[in-house]
């Protein structure tokens, strides 16, 4: 065998086809774009337009609404705490908070603040400072020896004290 002899299977790469190349291509003149006017154009599509029926993305009902108030927290399961604990990511003579986790990498970030939740179980006792905890977590971490301390939630700039 020689260098020269190396080549792809047949059929496994096809070529692109060449469109407005003349007649004998089969994708001559318009190129496969029917006649005139604006769907024959670049850049120009009307998306969602049904001949002047009420376009279904119109007839369906809206629902719903973005709180713009909303807060996102971190969240983060005992089980997943318990892991941190015995790979050493965390100590747990410290306070485990959200920046403790975020330099530990297991929380990716800190986001408006942390809420813990309460699957898996925690055998290590550990001091943690979150913004908010479920009756399960806060039970698990007490039976474990530790203790959970529930932080005020950041307040925005603007707010009144």
């Amino acid at each position: 065998m020689k260098l020269s002899d190396i080549a792809d299977n047949a059929g496994s790469r096809k070529k692109r086809m060449r469109v407005g190349r003349g007649i004998g291509s089969g994708k001559g003149k318009q190129s496969g774009r029917g006649g005139k006017g604006q769907t024959a154009r670049s850049g120009v599509r009307i998306k969602g337009f049904e001949g002047g029926q009420m376009p279904l993305h119109r007839r369906l009902p809206k629902r719903g609404f973005n709180n713009i108030f909303r807060v996102e927290y971190a969240e983060i399961n005992l089980d997943r705490l318990q892991d941190a604990v015995d790979a050493k990511k965390l100590d747990t003579g410290s306070v485990v908070n959200v920046e403790a986790l975020v330099k530990a990498g297991v929380l990716r970030r800190a986001k408006a603040g942390l809420r813990l939740l309460g699957r898996g179980e925690l055998k290590a006792k550990l001091n943690i400072e979150v913004h908010g905890a479920t009756k399960s977590a806060i039970e698990a971490v007490e039976k474990a020896g530790g203790s959970v301390k529930i932080l005020a939630p950041a307040k925005e700039e603007g707010e009144a004290a």
